[in-house]
């Protein structure tokens, strides 16, 4: 069972949503080629929120997720495309259904 997981919720400038899309559906090249990200979703909350979703087995994945390239990319976009900083949660999984 996944242990670990990250909440990132973005909220792309106003003009920016599409833009924000576009960019988190081209993250998944990135995230299909890390062997410690278990799951990885990007989701659209409304109009202008975005977030991302994934889940690790351990801290050392979840640690190494967050010193990856996906991570480099999102804080490298962050002034152009978000609002305000990319708000990251770091969550325990209490328990899953596979």
């Amino acid at each position: 069972m996944d242990q670990f997981a990250l909440l990132a919720q973005l909220r792309a400038r106003p003009g920016k949503e599409a833009a924000v899309e576009e960019f988190l559906i081209s993250a998944r090249a990135l995230v299909l080629r890390e062997i410690v990200t278990i799951t990885w979703y990007a989701v659209k909350f409304d109009s202008s929120l975005c977030g991302i979703f994934d889940t690790f087995p351990n801290q050392e994945s979840r640690d190494a997720h967050l010193n990856g390239q996906i991570a480099e990319l999102l804080f490298a976009k962050a002034e152009e495309l978000f609002a305000e900083p990319p708000a990251i949660q770091m969550l325990d999984i209490l328990a899953t259904k596979p």
